[in-house]
């Protein structure tokens, strides 16, 4: 849609110093006799950059020496270029990459028959604007400036953003945003934008240091796709078969496993009835040992709804394979799963299995934590070893139905962002203040808010761990070691995440980059390699106590034969661990969602404007 703007009266060429009494006068249609019309001169094509003001003067002839004169000026599209005018100088202020024509016309003042000159057109030409290093521009200026823009209106009937513009301005704006809210954006190396395109740019906006272990500093850049995301981390739905795959060795001779299943999915239907410790054999005729990783990637891990893929599998304790086929669906995360009290001739042991998190986990934790707490259970194991993290206050509240009361009022977590922003968050603007441990719900998710929680009142937590125990679930465990609940780990070392940040939505991808990191009460968040079991091996990661034991996928999870399960059950009596797992399986296996072939799959993390921070993998 065109913008139009109307200038002060001026008076035109000589006229302007020497305004006289006009000519003309008279009424009636038309020009009266004598009423000459004005005349805008030719005005040349400009050219300005993207976020620039450039101005022009407007010069308008008249045969009545002493008329006055009405300058308007339009933009055929003021998203592209604005303009406005004061007297005869014409400003043009450049918004976004593309042309536009900009119209011109005077209108003289003589009476009741004034008179309008034929429209003056020129073209702007607006670019991206050049790169200097060093010098940022403020990120608003490239914002919502789309290579390809989207059209229509997102989930919430609310006409997406997007405006014309090219990749150079997408890269603009990650530059200028990275530069400013990035957690080490003193680390990040300033490049061209021009240089490439927008994945492979923001894969450049990041530290490449290094951690004391050797491993990398920043291992949580990432970008997602903006509706699936919000789906995600919504309602837990996404795209799959509802097997979660352990990827226990990633290269040939490569071992892959079923970790846990989704009720409901295509992965537990009668015809398929896939369950934890089952070994992939094939995908697609491929060889999951040796054949292509490509293939392989393909079957287990679809991009899309409606994938058929066929799997050769041996179920846990069986000597034949069989064959089942799968088609990918849209999947429903259940996060809170296998609740019960283990009887014990020392107590009763509450056993909570926590998979992600996300909103619908506030209801499941609070029924969890409800059940446990009305069978007095005196000591609680905390299975977290597939929970990659999630909202921040999800985890608030699991870590006060844990400690209860005692932790009412007290700082669970705090955020510290770069030192340009000591004092005030840099995405919401709000002060900094600490999190403290929350009581209640929300009202965010799916229960409604200021419901109080159940509690156990526990002084110790049993947390069984691994590699893809991440981001929000590391906040628990650091949380409430600021306030002294002991933490005993049972498993492997966490992934090493004490950081999060705001997703940001630019042209229908979200970006996400390190923003902050977070501490407990006692201002202790130094774990990027991870917190780790007092006997596991290495002296990089934060060691608390506990024992190093391998995931064990020859149980089901709950069963206390289980190898981490039964470790803490034998520890909580007599601090014994046990001894060192032989049996072949890694200890340290990758994460469950990496691919095969690929070691490196980014962890997740962001935080929620408006909402709890999100710490994810």
């Amino acid at each position: 849609m065109g913008g139009g703007v109307r200038g002060l009266a001026f008076t035109a060429g000589v006229a302007l110093l020497l305004a006289g009494c006009g000519g003309g006068g008279g009424g009636g249609g038309g020009s009266a006799p004598g009423n000459a019309r004005p005349v805008v001169a030719a005005i040349a094509d400009q050219t300005v950059a993207v976020g620039e003001s450039q101005s022009v003067q407007v010069q308008v002839s008249d045969g009545n020496a002493g008329d006055r004169h009405t300058v308007r000026a339009t933009s055929s599209d003021a998203s592209v270029a604005a303009v406005s005018l004061l007297g005869a100088t014409l400003t043009i202020r450049a918004l976004g990459v593309g042309t536009v024509t900009v119209t011109v016309t005077a209108t003289d003042s003589s009476g009741a028959a004034n008179a309008a000159s034929a429209s003056v057109t020129f073209t702007v030409t607006v670019e991206a604007k050049g790169w200097t290093a060093g010098v940022f521009e403020d990120a608003a200026m490239f914002k919502n400036l789309c290579a390809t823009p989207r059209g229509g209106t997102d989930a919430n009937g609310v006409p997406f953003p997007d405006m014309r513009g090219a990749t150079l301005d997408e890269n603009n704006w990650l530059r200028s945003w990275s530069n400013d809210t990035y957690l080490w954006y003193d680390e990040i190396e300033d490049r061209d934008p021009a240089c490439c395109d927008t994945p492979d740019y923001f894969q450049l906006l990041k530290t490449f240091a290094r951690t004391p272990s050797g491993a990398p500093k920043d291992r949580f850049h990432f970008t997602e796709d903006t509706e699936s995301r919000l789906a995600r981390v919504r309602s837990g739905v996404t795209a799959g078969y509802g097997a979660r795959f352990a990827v226990l060795v990633g290269r040939p001779p490569r071992d892959v496993r079923v970790a846990y299943t989704e009720p409901g999915t295509p992965a537990t239907a009668a015809s398929v009835g896939l369950a934890r410790g089952a070994r992939i054999i094939e995908v697609d005729g491929e060889s999951v040992e040796d054949g292509d990783a490509d293939a392989l990637n393909a079957g287990l891990f679809p991009r899309a709804l409606g994938e058929e893929h066929e799997f050769t599998v041996r179920d846990l304790g069986a000597d034949a394979t069989r064959t089942v086929s799968m088609t990918s669906a849209s999947i429903t995360t259940s996060p809170v799963q296998h609740v019960g009290a283990l009887e014990t001739d020392t107590g009763k042991v509450g056993y909570l299995l926590f998979n992600s998190h996300i909103g619908p986990a506030e209801k499941g934790l609070k029924d969890g934590v409800d059940e446990l707490a009305r069978a007095g259970v005196t000591d609680m194991v905390l299975d977290l070893r597939y929970n990659g993290g999630g909202y921040l206050a999800i985890a608030s509240q699991l870590a006060y139905m844990i400690a209860g009361p005692d932790a009412r009022g007290r700082v669970f977590s705090e955020l510290q962002f770069n030192d340009k922003h000591g004092q005030s968050n840099p995405v919401t603007g709000d002060r900094l203040v600490p999190s403290y441990f929350r009581d209640a719900t929300t009202g965010w998710f799916d229960e409604p808010g200021g419901v109080p929680l159940p509690y156990l009142g526990l002084s110790r937590v049993f947390v069984l761990s691994g590699p893809g125990t991440c981001s929000a679930s590391e906040a628990v465990i650091n949380g409430l070691r600021g306030i002294d609940v002991e933490v005993v780990l049972m498993g492997a070392t966490t992934c090493g995440k004490p950081y999060g940040f705001y997703p940001q939505d630019n042209c229908g991808t979200t970006y996400n980059t390190v923003q902050f990191r977070g501490v407990n009460a006692k201002g202790f968040g130094d774990y990027a390699d991870g917190f780790t079991p007092a006997n596991a091996p290495g002296a990089a990661s934060t060691k608390i106590s506990g024992c190093a034991v391998a995931d064990d996928f020859g149980h089901m999870f709950g069963d206390p034969a289980e190898g981490r399960l039964a470790a803490a059950l034998r520890y909580r009596v007599d601090g014994v661990c046990p001894a060192p797992a032989s049996a072949g399986l890694p200890l340290f296996a990758e994460r469950v969602e990496d691919r095969v072939g690929d070691s490196s799959a980014a962890a997740l993390g962001e935080t929620i404007a408006g909402t709890p921070a999100w710490e994810g993998r």
